[in-house]
């Protein structure tokens, strides 16, 4: 069979093709099978690729794991897991999503990649991997948002001397030469690996961007417990009083470590001698720039931590929950000036983290369904290209998306849309 906009051969035609084998794509899988909706699952790697071989050593959930919740595979009812309030740790995460992968024997193909989708003249989409190409009705686009580790320009412009990383390529502070390190960014992968680098003795500068921070416990209970009970995770980002602030704010930073833990940045400089600085600006050899920010991060950080507590004391308070009053909140620390220039020589500085992100790469998809920053438009998931939807993004509908908690209502969403597009005769026969 050949297509007549590629005049290739194809190798096959398929209901819905979903384009990424992590929680997301086999959690669309699933609800396919349920439906008895063929479909091929496409990984350029292996399934659940990021949480094998992108996570540090000591990586573990900030969220509890009461809020894994693959479709019909609890943390507690299917999989058996028995501590509910506690973080699981990157092996232990492994081990759940293949137990779950492992109730339906996904149809996916590994070490396949997607390097183009676009859609056909006579409708569909045709589908471009590096084992051949394919044509489908539906595209399932779950490759998430961490394809490009972001590093800034400058960079390049540093001593070659002093060893650069990404989060993405981090393990353990044993990758890294002995001597200080500057960790940039205070994202959860910044603060989490920060503790890593304490914990083994090593003096940390800390380059502070304006990520806020949550409680952990708070009131006796997980600061998630109170806001789940409060129906804050139901809000839907249309029912949400700030959409544009949801979408592009950093998570809150705390740990699940321990038990779980807050991180107050001020706390990690007096009791830890963590080194504070603000937003890195600039690099040129050996001096690095940094912005006069430092204080407003901080005291930005503290805000969100305060308005959380404001909202689970609004919550008790309104409910008549009997609980011990929280302490006032204290800032322990405050910086006496803003340095904005160092010599990381002179400090002892042999290696530069970066912890500022990633972007996604959606080039290999040719549809108009991306606004004027390439981020992809969408309902729910569901595009303005017929057959075309995304699944695991962040706020796709609630709070919850893109995290375990969410990817179960999500997906069940997706997969009965998908559903009933084929039923109504969307479904195009191969030629």
């Amino acid at each position: 069979m050949k297509d007549r906009a590629m005049n290739e051969i194809v190798i096959a035609h398929i209901p819905v093709v979903i384009v990424g084998g992590g929680q997301a794509g086999l959690s669309v899988a699933y609800n396919l099978e349920k439906k008895n909706i063929r479909y091929v699952v496409f990984e350029r790697h292996e399934k659940f690729h990021s949480w094998r071989v992108n996570r540090w050593d000591s990586f573990c959930l900030v969220t509890p794991n009461w809020q894994c919740r693959l479709p019909d595979f609890h943390y507690d009812k299917q999989f058996g897991g028995t501590d509910p309030h506690g973080f699981m740790l990157r092996d232990e995460i492994i081990d759940y999503l293949d137990a779950f992968a492992a109730t339906f024997a996904p149809n996916i193909v590994e070490h396949v990649a997607v390097n183009r989708v676009s859609p056909r003249a006579q409708g569909g989409y045709l589908v471009e991997t590096s084992a051949g190409i394919w044509t489908c009705d539906q595209v399932v686009v779950a490759t998430g948002g961490y394809d490009d580790p972001i590093e800034p320009g400058y960079a390049k412009k540093l001593d070659p001397s002093i060893m650069q990383l990404h989060s993405v390529s981090y393990r353990n502070p044993e990758q890294l030469p002995s001597g200080a390190t500057l960790i940039v960014g205070t994202g959860q992968s910044g603060v989490q690996i920060m503790e890593d680098f304490v914990r083994a003795g090593r003096k940390v500068h800390l380059a502070v961007g304006p990520a806020p921070r949550s409680p952990r416990k708070y009131r006796g209970r997980d600061a998630t417990d109170w806001l789940n009970d409060a129906g804050h995770y139901d809000i839907t980002i249309a029912e949400h009083p700030d959409p544009i602030k949801a979408l592009t704010q950093t998570n809150h930073y705390m740990s699940g470590r321990d038990g779980g833990k807050e991180i107050d940045l001020r706390r990690w400089h007096v009791e830890s001698g963590v080194s504070l600085y603000g937003s890195l600006a600039n690099m040129d050899g050996r001096r690095v720039e940094f912005l006069p920010d430092l204080k407003k991060n901080l005291d930005d950080a503290d805000a969100s931590y305060v308005r959380i507590c404001e909202q689970i004391d609004a919550y008790i308070e309104r409910m008549g929950i009997d609980v011990p009053p929280a302490p006032p909140f204290e800032k322990l620390w405050e910086p006496e000036c803003e340095i904005t220039e160092i010599d990381a020589a002179e400090l002892g500085i042999t290696s530069v983290i970066w912890a500022i992100g990633f972007r996604p790469d959606y080039s290999w998809l040719q549809a108009d369904v991306f606004d004027e920053r390439g981020k992809p438009v969408f309902d729910r998931g569901i595009t303005s290209e017929p057959g075309l939807y995304f699944i695991g993004l962040g706020w796709l509908n609630t709070w919850g998306s893109g995290r375990f908690l969410g990817i179960e209502e999500d997906s069940s969403y997706l997969a009965e849309a998908i559903a009933q597009s084929l039923s109504n005769g969307s479904a195009v026969a191969a030629e």
